[in-house]
């Protein structure tokens, strides 16, 4: 792909190409306005519901931008998967006609597991963590020469997920900062290179059991950290990587680690305040508000992105009860 330095953020070009290549594909998520007062919050919100993407996170749009850049061998496309990715790369190769075999961990939910299922993908479950699936995953990209789609280590899954912060620039034009659950990584670094260079600050939000980007940034390169949140299954990345951690060090604000209690809390006001259900990581961002680890200054324009909705219904309703 064009555009891409080696070792920084992504250029808008990247992005926009991938937006024109996805769009057909996509659906535009919607941004709800809220004022001072809802949801327990002091300040007015503008929220991105990307967990009403196709799949229900926002993955699909690497997923497509990947599969319509690289061409694609017969033995299809491979993922190793919490659950959410695989979920996308199962709907696009069934969209595009492509056949998937997909890799979770055993943490991964039945509601995640069940909707890569009804994507008509080959699915494969095993190890206690989504490194095992990784690993599994590259040995059977080998044995097979199918094309492995990285969640976040590649740059046409990060130009993919780019398009979120293009889409959003164009529903909020005056925003200052925004905040973005983080687990690999390639969401956020696509949206922080779309915004790259301009006043929008972007913020990163990662639980405290599970902070691979703040600890690379921390540390000035990518280290293995380990992961244990309640939003493990899709915030659970144990190593960002060099892409990853060379756009962020770059084009990312900060990262602010919030605890499972803040994240459980802000899918509990989603739902009370606003009826969406969201998945932990889906809540992650909205968690620094609730936890108080991003005080925005009196004035600030401030958005957050709900990434992910394949949530466990009797979870849910037991928290929210």
């Amino acid at each position: 792909m064009h555009g891409i330095p080696a070792d920084g953020p992504l250029s808008r070009a990247a992005i926009e190409a991938a937006h024109e290549r996805i769009r057909p594909h996509i659906r535009r998520t919607p941004v709800i306005d809220l004022g001072a007062g809802d949801l327990g919050l002091d300040i007015p919100v503008h929220i991105k519901l990307e967990l009403f993407q196709h799949a229900g996170s926002f993955k699909p749009r690497g997923a497509f931008n990947t599969l319509l850049s690289l061409p694609v061998p017969a033995a299809g496309v491979a993922a190793a998967s919490g659950g959410n990715h695989g979920a996308a790369v199962a709907y696009a190769a069934m969209k595009l006609g492509v056949k998937a075999r997909i890799f979770v961990p055993e943490i991964s939910s039945a509601p995640k597991i069940a909707a890569i299922r009804a994507f008509d993908a080959d699915i494969v479950i095993g190890g206690a963590r989504y490194a095992d699936a990784q690993e599994a995953c590259d040995r059977y990209v080998a044995d097979s020469g199918a094309l492995r789609i990285h969640p976040f280590s590649a740059v046409e899954t990060i130009a993919g997920q780019g398009t979120v912060g293009r889409e959003w620039e164009e529903q909020v034009p005056d925003l200052d900062t925004v905040l973005v659950a983080v687990g690999g990584g390639g969401l956020i670094s696509g949206i922080a290179s779309w915004w790259y260079g301009s006043k929008v600050r972007v913020v990163g939000v990662e639980p405290e059991g599970s902070c691979a980007l703040h600890a690379a940034l921390a540390a000035g390169a990518p280290v293995d950290v380990p992961v244990e949140s309640v939003a493990a299954d899709s915030l659970g990345a144990r190593n960002v990587g060099p892409l990853v951690h060379g756009i962020c060090a770059r084009a990312v604000e900060r990262v602010v680690l919030v605890p499972d209690e803040a994240i459980v809390e802000a899918q509990r006001r989603l739902w009370r305040g606003l009826r969406i259900a969201a998945e932990p990581g889906g809540a992650t961002a909205l968690a620094a508000l609730v936890a108080g680890a991003y005080v925005p200054a009196p004035g600030e324009r401030v958005g957050v992105l709900a990434c992910g909705g394949n949530v466990d219904l009797a979870a849910l309703a037991a928290l929210a009860a």
